[in-house]
């Protein structure tokens, strides 16, 4: 009797993995560039959900919210969360980076827009799947940014805001370097007057050479151009503005400037909440050393205000 008790339970368990692992999948996004990859994790329901969209942040960021230089894994947590509670999530490396490195542009040749036109592709993707009854763009960091500016060129249900800044990136890059010596602080404002002015900069001090080399330079006046607060004005949506109170990173000034900018919407201050959704300390020693603490949940509180403003009607 035991011996049957045993194996009807380890049958019940591999069914469990068989079906967890079934509901994610890797789904591919063609551009003109190149193939991207993504995940798609679905909960096992027949009934329909709602689908998140969650577009990771500035430089080599993959879809787990990881680069060369720090796993911590808070976007696949993320993810993951959220289908605990029903709701669907696609999450995707940029162009370049991880499984869609072949989609790369060379440097010269790359804009913001490509990364625009990338997220409205994968929100099209989503639209196509009959099981989802609401579309939902969650962007991270410099992907706030980037849902804003979707939602204005694709109808979307919802937007959320985690960690986005509250400026233009010309002007946060210039408060950054505040913290360097006056004098690249001194050269590098002219530089950012002139990408700001949409023109590029051919005599680059060698110290600058790698925030402004000029393969780059076409970017940054790209990206340059767009502020936060005014894209997040336009939108008509509900907008969930998220901000954590230890983000070493973004401040709280910045949320309270997207609030200001869209005032129907509704903005969380989640205490103790770091950049990467961990809970950390305002000391930016052991803050930065979440950075490569995989094994840290991320805070539920996240989660709690993501599922309510998702379901809230």
């Amino acid at each position: 009797m035991k011996t049957r008790i045993f194996i009807a339970a380890m049958l019940l368990f591999a069914t469990c993995n068989l079906y967890a692992a079934e509901s994610e999948k890797t789904v591919m996004l063609q551009t003109d560039t190149g193939t991207l990859e993504g995940t798609l994790l679905v909960p096992n329901t027949s009934k329909k959900i709602p689908a998140a969209l969650i577009i990771a942040g500035s430089g080599p960021t993959d879809r787990d919210g990881n680069n060369p230089a720090m796993t911590n894994n808070s976007l696949k947590m993320l993810a993951v969360e959220l289908s605990k509670k029903e709701i669907a999530s696609l999450r995707y490396d940029k162009r370049g980076i991880g499984e869609s490195k072949i989609a790369a542009c060379k440097e010269e040749d790359l804009r913001f827009e490509h990364y625009i036109s990338d997220a409205q592709g994968w929100i099209e993707f989503l639209k196509k799947d009959k099981r989802f009854k609401q579309i939902i763009i969650i962007g991270h960091s410099e992907g706030s940014l980037l849902g804003m500016i979707v939602s204005q060129k694709i109808n979307v249900d919802k937007f959320i805001s985690i960690a986005g800044s509250g400026r233009s990136a010309d002007k946060s890059l210039k408060e950054q370097l505040k913290s360097q010596p006056p004098e690249i602080l001194e050269m590098s404002l002219p530089i950012i007057d002139k990408l700001v002015q949409g023109k590029t900069v051919s005599d680059v001090h060698p110290i600058l050479y790698s925030l402004f080399r000029p393969s780059v330079q076409p970017y940054m006046i790209s990206w340059f151009k767009y502020d936060p607060a005014q894209e997040i004005a336009k939108l008509k949506i509900p907008v969930l503005i998220i901000q954590g109170s230890t983000d070493i990173q973004v401040s709280k000034n910045d949320a309270e400037m997207l609030a200001k900018a869209n005032q129907k919407a509704e903005i969380r201050i989640i205490e103790g909440m770091n950049h990467i959704f961990k809970k950390a300390e305002l000391d930016r020693m052991k803050n930065i050393q979440t950075y490569n603490q995989p094994q840290l949940p991320v805070m539920p509180e996240l989660i709690e205000s993501i599922v309510g403003f998702i379901d809230n009607k």
